[in-house]
C-alpha cells in the first residue's frame, strides 16, 4: 500500500465562472462512468453510474435507449432533479495501490435540454464517445439530455497524468 495521494485544490464559483484545469479535464476524459448524485423531494438521496460527455463547461448525459421500467422522462433521476436541480457527479479511479487513488467530485445545477442546439451538440459528443449510442441514433431520434453546470470541484489524489 503507498502513502495517501495529496489533495488537489477546489474551485467554487458562479456556474459560468468554474473552470476545469487541463489536468483534470484528462482525467475526466480517461474515465467512462460517473456517479450521479439526485435527492428525492422527501431528501432521499439516488446515485446511479451514467454514461457521460464534458465539453470542457458542462457534463452531459442522455436519456437514452437502454432497458428501463419507466419512460425516460419519468425516471426517478429525472423527476429529482425537475424538484431539486442540484446534482453531485463523483469521477473516480480505484488502485490496490491506495497511493494511485483519486476522484473528481463536481456540484453542479441540472437542467433537461428537450430541443436545440445545445441538446444536438451534447448528443454528438455523447455518440463520439460511446459507439454504442451511434447505433441507438441519438441524435436523429433527438433524445433528451441532461446538462450538469459547475458550481464547485473538488479534485482528491492521483488525478494528474
Amino acid at each position: 500500500m503507498g502513502p495517501r495521494p495529496p489533495r488537489a485544490e477546489a474551485l467554487t464559483g458562479h456556474p459560468s465562472q468554474v473552470t476545469v484545469s487541463g489536468e483534470l479535464q484528462a482525467f475526466i476524459a480517461r474515465h467512462r462512468v460517473a456517479r450521479l448524485a439526485t435527492a428525492a423531494p422527501d431528501g432521499r438521496p439516488h446515485v446511479i453510474p451514467i454514461c457521460f460527455a464534458f465539453d470542457g463547461r458542462a457534463f452531459y448525459f442522455a436519456l437514452d435507449d437502454k432497458p428501463k421500467q419507466v419512460d425516460p422522462r419519468r425516471l426517478r433521476r429525472v423527476r429529482n432533479i425537475e424538484a431539486n436541480p442540484q446534482v453531485a457527479l463523483v469521477i473516480d479511479e480505484y488502485h490496490e495501490d491506495w497511493g494511485r487513488l483519486g476522484y473528481v467530485l463536481i456540484q453542479g445545477v441540472a437542467a433537461i435540454l428537450e430541443e436545440g442546439g445545445e441538446q444536438e451538440a451534447a448528443l454528438r459528443l455523447l455518440e463520439a464517445r460511446y459507439p454504442q449510442y451511434q447505433q441507438m441514433e441519438l441524435v436523429r431520434r433527438r433524445r433528451p439530455v441532461v446538462r450538469i453546470t459547475p458550481t464547485h470541484v473538488r479534485a482528491w489524489g492521483a488525478t494528474g497524468p
